[in-house]
């Protein structure tokens, strides 16, 4: 597949908390970015609306979007409801007119949409479902837990937290390192970031667990490290389900608990607060307990998302959860990784010196 050039759509929810697919591309992939759809923006640079994607410009309609000659549009956003709008239907089919694909993570499948999917046809062009499962999932069986590779899932106090984005920036360092390091995504943000993965949170729940091990056994091939998406929270009443079969799924030989440092309460962040977080010692507990009764594991280290605090106040963050867990603690996109990839390396050389299972 040629290297895309996204248009993204981001319309109305265009900002570093709520727009985490759009985000995340701009972040890991700015060369690919022509410029992001959002009226409430339009006329700035991206810089100026995330501190981060430089002179990408944020545009007021999918006409000017058209004049940078994408190839494809992306949707980076979910809309409020779940449900596509219809001005975002008139948009996709322009799009498709003017010889884009569209790439789309929402649970919604446009690929189904009867008018969308004649216009891909009619145009040549192709709709990618990016959480649409494949087929013949199996239940999971162990397997993962067998391969050569030491496999690392990053886990949660809560949903975006910063799983993802933790491990992509540890995988980029350990290979820097000379450390064969896979990101396996779990997600259709890493799916969209890496080109290959499983959205998991769209898999019937008998086989996420299957899911996770067959990443697994493919991101091993060829790597010392197979670094797994976690999803979700263990605590989660809406999500945890999808924690639980990929923390069971990946048989994991480590983790990284990851958290933002100024989250108190569970839940997505435009709801009223309902449910305390834990301390982080208390989540250490729990997914030990829960990920050795399936794997031997044991979380190494703690990643704090701390984009809305000071220097100052991040680091403070990072020595009070250093000095509750006992665990290297770092934001590893704002402050220099060396512990935590220190304690990665040193638990895989552990790891090594296990007796292996006949």
């Amino acid at each position: 597949m040629a290297i895309p050039r996204f248009l993204i759509i981001a319309d109305g929810d265009f900002a570093p908390m709520t727009s985490k697919t759009a985000n995340s591309v701009i972040r890991y992939h700015p060369e690919r970015v022509v410029g992001v759809l959002d009226r409430q923006h339009a006329g700035q640079k991206v810089q100026d609306v995330l501190g981060f994607g430089g002179s990408i410009p944020v545009l007021a309609s999918m006409a000017e979007g058209l004049l940078l000659k994408p190839d494809t549009v992306l949707i980076g956003i979910a809309p409020a409801g779940g449900r596509l709008p219809d001005e975002w239907r008139v948009w996709l089919a322009d799009a498709l007119d003017a010889g884009c694909d569209v790439w789309n993570g929402l649970h919604t499948f446009l690929g189904d949409d009867p008018v969308l999917a004649e216009r891909a046809r009619a145009n040549g062009r192709r709709i990618y479902d990016i959480r649409r499962p494949p087929a013949n999932l199996p239940i999971a069986d162990g397997l993962a837990g067998d391969v050569d590779a030491f496999v690392l899932l990053t886990v949660g106090t809560d949903c975006n937290v910063g799983k993802m984005t933790s491990q992509l920036q540890l995988t980029r360092q350990l290979n820097d390192l000379g450390v064969r390091t896979r990101f396996v995504a779990t997600g259709q943000t890493g799916i969209m970031i890496e080109g290959w993965g499983i959205g998991v949170d769209a898999v019937i729940a008998d086989f996420i667990a299957g899911a996770a091990e067959e990443l697994v056994l493919e991101g091993a091939k060829g790597a010392d490290i197979v670094m797994v998406e976690g999803q979700g929270s263990i605590i989660h009443p809406g999500y945890s389900g999808v924690t639980l079969g990929l923390l069971h799924g990946s048989c994991p030989d480590a983790m990284i608990l990851c958290h933002q440092a100024t989250r108190d309460f569970i839940g997505d962040y435009r709801r009223k607060a309902w449910l305390k977080i834990p301390a982080l010692s208390q989540y250490v507990k729990m997914y030990e307990l829960l990920g050795n009764a399936v794997h031997p594991t044991k979380v190494i280290s703690i990643c704090l998302n701390t984009y809305d605090l000071s220097d100052a106040e991040a680091r403070a963050a990072c020595a009070s959860a250093e000095k509750e867990t006992g665990l290297p603690a770092t934001d590893p996109v704002r402050f220099d990784a060396k512990p935590i990839l220190d304690t990665i390396v040193s638990a895989r050389q552990e790891w090594q010196r296990r007796p292996k299972a006949d």
